[in-house]
């Protein structure tokens, strides 16, 4: 998901990048421009470091606008990880349909009916 997310925000750039810095150590290659895969990339480069905050920043305003319509599992505070309370919630009520479908979350996830 992340890969294909990746590629989308790629071909949405209003200009061609000439290199990609990737932080991690896997990519799905982009065609036609080269990247490098960088382990904790956001403490070596500060562009990578940027990104990551305004990514993270994105995604925590995300999970507060979902937690507007699903507060059960308490997004506004947890922002979606897997912390106690929100495995919880999940046990208690089920997944929603914003809950990824390939990610375990809880040891006894292939017993649910998702």
């Amino acid at each position: 998901a992340s890969f294909v997310a990746m590629h989308r925000a790629i071909a949405a750039l209003a200009s061609r990048p000439e290199l990609l810095l990737i932080d991690g150590n896997r990519f799905a290659p982009y065609p036609g421009i080269p990247h490098v895969c960088l382990v904790k990339g956001d403490g070596r480069f500060r562009s990578i470091a940027a990104a990551s905050i305004l990514a993270k920043t994105h995604r925590d305003e995300l999970m507060a606008g979902l937690h507007e319509g699903h507060p059960a599992y308490n997004w506004a505070v947890n922002k979606g990880y897997p912390t106690p309370d929100h495995r919880e919630a999940i046990r208690l009520i089920g997944p929603c349909e914003h809950h990824r479908r390939t990610f375990r979350l809880l040891p006894e996830q292939l017993e649910l009916d998702l």
